[in-house]
This record gives structure tokens, C-alpha cells and sequence, in this order.
């Protein structure tokens, strides 16, 4: 017992010295990352020294930092459409314009540490758009062609895959193929195509949100080059030149162009005079 009771005031003054915990705020989820129209959820999380109701506000830091909840109701866009438990946040069906970097300040003045805050990202995640494809109708054997795939919209960025006629074309593992594959900016690009590229070709947007997207399937010809019809063009061309320059050689050789400047005009009729101007004449020469 006398042992027990020298220890007591021992467990006493350590109890009266130890420092008291100020406040104190923290979030389970530094980002936070949801899928567009659905409900995200901000934590935050805080403990007090003394004060039992402390002040608990929520900003959305931008150009300018704006105010979520403060007074103890939602403001701005997000009246009507958010919820509060605690200091935890719950955003009713997220849009982009939701997506941004977010404040929990909880402010305690009975406390030796008065004020306290965390920060939470929002990312708003976007599916697949159907993407935008750029396929050419046609083109000539030996020829370079691009076709393109692009979805401006899907967030994180799409990646993109090429169907031929509904069978999934494999990205080259080669140097020598005969066509190149960029998943990330959806280019398909043919070094020099042959009458074997000829279908209908599709491209495929996928981002892991979501359904994947496809364009609609175009039909793409390759065609020989027409030898015979260039030649029989040149040819004509040619001739038409040929006969041309002839012609006007013989004509200047023959002075067809000589005569034609130095011909006067025979027919050339002077104006009548006016009758004034004839009496004045006879009346000078009596």
C-alpha cells in the first residue's frame, strides 16, 4: 500500500502535464475519382481538444475559392444537391463542372489549436463518346493512307483499336508490316497499300469508364493505277500543244499577223461637217 501511494501523485502530475490534443483534421481519401452522374463522396474527418462544435466549412478552390458549405447550409451550385454527416460531404450526381480541388476547414477557438484543414481532389470520370473516324473511299496501290480515330471527350483519354470487316486488326510486332497502329492518338497508317487492304474498316474507344464506343463501319477501295488513261491524257496533251505551236508558227511564217497590223481601214467614212461650220468656209473665201 505504501508503495501504491508513493506512485499516485507520480500518475497524477504526469496526467496534469501531458499535452492536450488540438484540433485536428484529416480525410481517408485524398482523391477521390467517380464516374460522371453518379455521387462522390468528400471525407473529412477532425477531433477537438475542447470546443464541441466547432465551425465546419467546405471550398472549392479555382481561380477564385468559392464556398460549398458555410453557415451551416450549401451554397451556390450546390444547394439542393449535396448532403453533410459529420464534416463528410456527399455530391448528388457529379458533372465536370463538380470535378476540382476541395477544402474541409474545421475551426475550434476554444481549443489551443483553433483551426484545422484538409484537401480533397475530385476527378470526374467520363465513358467513351462515339468517336469521330476519318476513312477515304478509295485509293490508288502504292499510295500512303491515314485513317483517323478521335474521341475529344472521354476522360481519362481514350485508347483505340481497328476492325477490318468486323475481325479486330492486331498492332504489328514487325518492322516490315504493312501497316502501323498508334493506339493512343487512333491513327492507322498504311506505307503502301494494296488491292488486299480493300473493306470495311471501324475504330473501337475505350477508356475503362463505361461502355466501350465504335464509329460507324466505312468501306475503303484501293485501285490499280490506270497506266493506259495517264499515258492516253499525256499523250493528248501533248498533241494539242504540238498542233497549236504549229499552227501559229505557219500562220507568222506566211506574215498572216504582218498583213493583219499594217491593213489600213478603206472603209473609213469622215463625219459630215455641220452646216455652220461649211458657210462660215465660203463666206472667208469671198
Amino acid at each position: 500500500m505504501m508503495g501504491t501511494s508513493l506512485y499516485l501523485p507520480v500518475v497524477i502530475l504526469l496526467m496534469q502535464c501531458s499535452p492536450s490534443v488540438p484540433v485536428t483534421v484529416t480525410t481517408n481519401r485524398h482523391k477521390v475519382e467517380v464516374e460522371e452522374h453518379k455521387d462522390a463522396v468528400l471525407s473529412c474527418i477532425f477531433y477537438t481538444e475542447k470546443d464541441q462544435q466547432p465551425r465546419i466549412e467546405w471550398k472549392k478552390k479555382g481561380k477564385d475559392v468559392s464556398f460549398v458549405f458555410f453557415g451551416g447550409k450549401f451554397r451556390g451550385p450546390f444547394e439542393g444537391r449535396a448532403t453533410i454527416e459529420g464534416a463528410t460531404v456527399t455530391l448528388k450526381k457529379v458533372t465536370q463542372e463538380d470535378a476540382g480541388e476541395y477544402r474541409c476547414e474545421i475551426s475550434a477557438p476554444k481549443d489551443s489549436v483553433n483551426l484545422g484543414e484538409t484537401n480533397v481532389t475530385l476527378k470526374v470520370l467520363v465513358p467513351p463518346q462515339t468517336p469521330l473516324c476519318e476513312i477515304p473511299s478509295s485509293a490508288v496501290t502504292g499510295s500512303v493512307v491515314q485513317l483517323s480515330c478521335r474521341d475529344q471527350h472521354s476522360i481519362p483519354p481514350a485508347t483505340y483499336s481497328w476492325y477490318k470487316d468486323n475481325q479486330p486488326m492486331n498492332p504489328p510486332r514487325h518492322s516490315n508490316a504493312t501497316y502501323l497502329i498508334n493506339s493512343r492518338t487512333g491513327v492507322l497508317e498504311f506505307k503502301s497499300v494494296a488491292k488486299e487492304d480493300t473493306g470495311r474498316y471501324s475504330c473501337l474507344a475505350s477508356n475503362g469508364v463505361g461502355l466501350p464506343k465504335m464509329c460507324e463501319a466505312k468501306h475503303m477501295t484501293i485501285e490499280d493505277v490506270n497506266i493506259t488513261a495517264i499515258v492516253a491524257t499525256v499523250l493528248g496533251v501533248f498533241l494539242a500543244v504540238l498542233i497549236c505551236g504549229c499552227g501559229g508558227f505557219l500562220l507568222q511564217r506566211n506574215g498572216f499577223f504582218s498583213r493583219h497590223r499594217g491593213r489600213s481601214n478603206v472603209n473609213y467614212i469622215p463625219p459630215p461637217q455641220e452646216p455652220q461650220d461649211f458657210k462660215h468656209t465660203q463666206s472667208f473665201m469671198l
